[in-house]
């Protein structure tokens, strides 16, 4: 009969391992500069979405792009078409929509009148 020692011997020495692997350690060395601004920053409010996108002939032949968004409050408008394009808002759904240095809005999809900055206005339609 073998030595109940030696039998035992072996069933301590795998009692002794710890089965749980141990957690890795995670060390933050390069963190994040804007954390505490990030999370105590005001939510943002993103832009409305694109309601319709228009190229209107005007009463002297020429085009204008405007871009209509959700909510009646935002329009983009570009004159000529091919022009770079003017945010103007409107404080209310319904009101004309202007942005600074004189420009003005007023219409629909259909028919627009706009006033650039220092231009005379445009009547425009589809």
């Amino acid at each position: 009969m073998k030595n109940p020692i030696l039998l035992a011997a072996p069933l301590l020495v795998l009692a002794a391992c710890n089965s749980q692997p141990k957690q890795p350690e995670v060390l933050d060395s390069n963190p994040d500069p804007m954390a505490n601004r990030l999370a105590n920053a005001a939510p943002v409010e993103l832009p409305p979405a694109i309601r319709a996108d228009k190229t209107l002939r005007c009463g002297d032949g020429s085009l204008v792009g405007v871009t209509f968004f959700q909510g009646d409050k935002l329009v983009s408008v570009r004159v000529p078409s091919t022009a770079t394009p003017v945010r103007l808002t409107a404080p209310e759904a319904g009101q004309p929509y202007t942005a600074d240095g004189g420009w003005k809005l007023t219409g629909d999809e259909k028919s627009v009148n706009v006033t650039p900055a220092g231009k005379a206005a445009l009547t425009c339609h589809d």
